[in-house]
């Protein structure tokens, strides 16, 4: 970097210090003044001086605002913090020392409700640790750390702590297949699996990433998930149920199976209520729609199970290959393997069922059409021959014909051999259709 430079960023860093100084001037003297509406006016001012520091802060360069950082107290450096744009952050982030870093990973734990979770083993069970602060995680050697929709913060933060890198929940989706799964060049097992999240309004596949560093497991996803939840309820209450890091991965792909299987089932049952409707209601009407959309939600959950199987059989796959697990993770990882297939079996009896019912309901909707359109051809052919009639009945050599009768009597005559002629053709087509029905009896 050339002196210019330095001497630029240095500049600069010193007009942000005197802006923070002066900012916190005015908001005491403003604070201080006894006037009209002070809460407005206050609130007002703060607002102002907070757009021009984030306008600032987004026009100097990264390194900048790393060194302001640094020169700052602990509750400047969070004020500070809170002001730069999220899409800067990480750019920052990359300058700035480890102190700092401690600075803004204690204000993450200020909730009780955070989205770290730690586990350790204690007594042979799986533990849940409160932590308050980093350096509660530091005194620890968890086997777990679970993370659920974590900040930019404090994935740096705990990455730093552990000497990982630990990835973006909003960019998981964004990776190719051929980078779900791969052993890195320190020897940390990284992997990308999808696990289901099974609603009653909707079903979706929830990226779930995975890194095994030395004994520990770091999880990181974007939404909490009911597989995660079983798992931690097994170990938390059945002792000697998880040893190790790669026992609770293993255990959270076996839950994982398990959880596809109940809504496999869960499937079924639906479909079971739709087959019922749909042989037993030979006359749909609305109903018909409902149908439909019920079994296309279920074809949809099917397909995402079977998607969701299929990748956690290719997840186990690389486990076993890696060679990281015992013999009894490995018996473990087998019998994942045995359940994924009667799996895979019952999501094909599953499409099979779907597309009988699918054709069983379009079949009825059609006969119930050519129902309604029979109708209208009878209708359509009885009135053929009176519409021809009424021609007739309308012409001018008809009046001339009945020119010695009343018009009364002659049109009357007239409707009543309209009448007949009609009846007549309608028992002339009942006639042939019984006689139809009779054929295809004998046949």
């Amino acid at each position: 970097m050339t002196v210019e430079k330095v001497t630029e960023h240095e500049n600069e860093k010193q007009s942000l210090l005197n802006f923070i100084k002066k900012h916190r001037l005015v908001e005491e003297f403003v604070h201080k003044q006894d006037m009209p509406r002070h809460e407005l006016v206050e609130t007002l001012v703060r607002k102002q001086n907070l757009a021009k520091l984030q306008a600032m802060l987004n026009e100097v360069a990264p390194q900048v605002v790393a060194q302001l950082l640094e020169e700052l107290s602990s509750e400047d450096q969070v004020f500070i913090w809170d002001q730069i744009n999220n899409e800067r952050k990480e750019a920052i982030i990359r300058d700035v020392p480890i102190a700092v870093l401690h600075a803004l990973g204690k204000r993450e734990f200020s909730s009780e409700k955070s989205s770290i979770k730690v586990f350790e083993l204690h007594e042979g069970r799986l533990r849940e640790s409160v932590i308050n602060s980093r350096n509660e995680l530091a005194n620890i050697k968890p086997i777990w750390v679970d993370m659920v929709n974590p900040s930019f913060e404090e994935r740096i933060w705990v990455g730093a702590l552990f000497g990982i890198e630990l990835p973006d929940p909003d960019k998981l989706g964004d990776l190719e297949s051929s980078a779900r799964f791969y052993l890195d060049n320190i020897g940390d097992i990284n992997l990308l699996s999808d696990f289901l999240l099974d609603k009653e309004d909707v079903s979706q596949s929830v990226p779930v990433a995975f890194l095994l560093h030395g004994d520990t497991l770091f999880s990181l996803r974007k939404v909490d998930l009911p597989v995660f939840r079983l798992q931690r309820l097994r170990a938390l209450s059945q002792p000697n149920y998880v040893l190790d890091a790669r026992d609770v991965l293993i255990d959270l792909y076996a839950a994982d199976a398990e959880y596809s299987a109940d809504a496999l089932e869960g499937v079924y049952h639906g479909l079971r209520m739709v087959s019922k409707q749909v042989l037993n209601n030979s006359e749909m009407g609305e109903q018909a729609d409902e149908m439909l959309t019920a079994i296309a939600h279920e074809e949809d959950l099917n397909g995402l199970i079977r998607r969701n199987v299929l990748d956690t059989r290719r997840a186990v796959s690389f486990l076993m290959r890696s060679k990281i697990l015992n013999k009894q993770q490995f018996e473990d990882a087998q019998q994942i393997f045995r359940d994924i297939d009667s799996l895979d079996g019952h999501t094909s009896f599953i499409f099979d069922k779907i597309n009988f019912l699918m054709d069983a309901t379009v079949g009825f909707i059609n006969n119930n059409q050519n129902k309604n359109v029979k109708r209208l051809t009878v209708v359509s052919v009885v009135f053929m021959p009176l519409n021809v009639l009424a021609g007739i009945g309308g012409m001018s050599e008809y009046s001339m014909m009945t020119l010695g009768m009343p018009w009364p009597i002659s049109y009357g005559l007239f409707t009543i051999a309209l009448v007949a002629v009609g009846w007549l053709t309608y028992l002339l087509l009942g006639y042939f259709e019984r006689r139809e029905k009779l054929s295809k009896l004998s046949l």
